[in-house]
């Protein structure tokens, strides 16, 4: 007799979170777009009414809640507790800041002053290993200290100070301009939401192995798609889109 030995089939991701996040990413797609045809003055749309404003925070806050919700479905999957665990999420976190500090860079170069000092990579970079840390608490616990730097953010956010150390936490520069603004609070306390959540409505499941059949309609594939490489897309789109509409300007001359 052949001895055979029992690969379990690798489980799959819950298409729901994918879609939603696909869906921001669309969202996100949009929105910049809007910016760059202010700021090459090719519209008269303003992205920076309240209206827009909400628009853009409203898109900020589902990327950082559903990174929050991530890393508690990835906490609570079979085995993972048996794995080192704090380490690659502080890896992942340092590699999402470093992003940021590569948008720092870029942002310096195009847009002068007005660039991204605290934006929101980094922001999400910490806010990974604050919601790794927090997805050992009681969810309730999560969600009353997501909720306490929600709202401690949203008094700092009123404040300006002289000075530009405490810009990550949420204190502003008096004078400064930023194209792009996530401090840590209120910002990160949507990710202890997310942990609350992912907590509370994923304990006990475990991924699929195949799709539902909701995720296999194209438009939900696609969207999932997306939510896969949120990141990625992060980083490029706005080069591209950038890029596509200045070389339309040239060849419309």
């Amino acid at each position: 007799m052949h001895h055979t030995t029992h690969v379990p089939a690798r489980q799959g991701r819950y298409w729901e979170i994918d879609a939603v996040r696909g869906l921001a990413v669309v969202l996100m797609v949009f929105f910049h777009l809007m910016w760059d045809l202010g700021y090459l003055r090719l519209s008269i749309i303003s992205v920076f009414t309240p209206a827009w404003q909400f628009f853009a925070r409203g898109i900020g806050s589902t990327f950082t809640f559903l990174l929050g919700v991530s890393v508690a479905v990835r906490y609570a999957q079979p085995r993972t507790k048996e794995k080192p665990w704090l380490a690659p999420m502080m890896r992942r976190g340092a590699l999402i800041f470093g992003y940021g500090m590569l948008v720092t860079l870029a942002t310096y170069l195009v847009v002068g002053n007005e660039f991204v000092v605290f934006g929101i990579l980094h922001m999400q970079g910490i806010a990974l290993i604050v919601a790794a840390l927090a997805v050992r608490l009681p969810a309730w616990l999560s969600a009353a200290l997501g909720l306490v730097m929600i709202g401690v953010g949203l008094w700092l956010n009123t404040l300006t100070v002289p000075y530009p150390w405490l810009i990550w936490l949420g204190l502003t520069e008096q004078g400064r301009s930023m194209v792009d603004y996530y401090p840590l609070l209120p910002w990160a306390g949507f990710a202890l939401l997310g942990v609350a959540f992912g907590l509370l409505a994923y304990r006990g499941r475990v991924p699929p192995i195949q799709s539902s059949s909701m995720s296999i309609r194209a438009s939900i594939r696609a969207l999932r798609f997306l939510g896969k490489h949120s990141l990625p897309i992060y980083l490029l789109h706005q080069p591209l889109l950038l890029s596509a509409l200045i070389l339309w300007v040239l060849m419309a001359r």
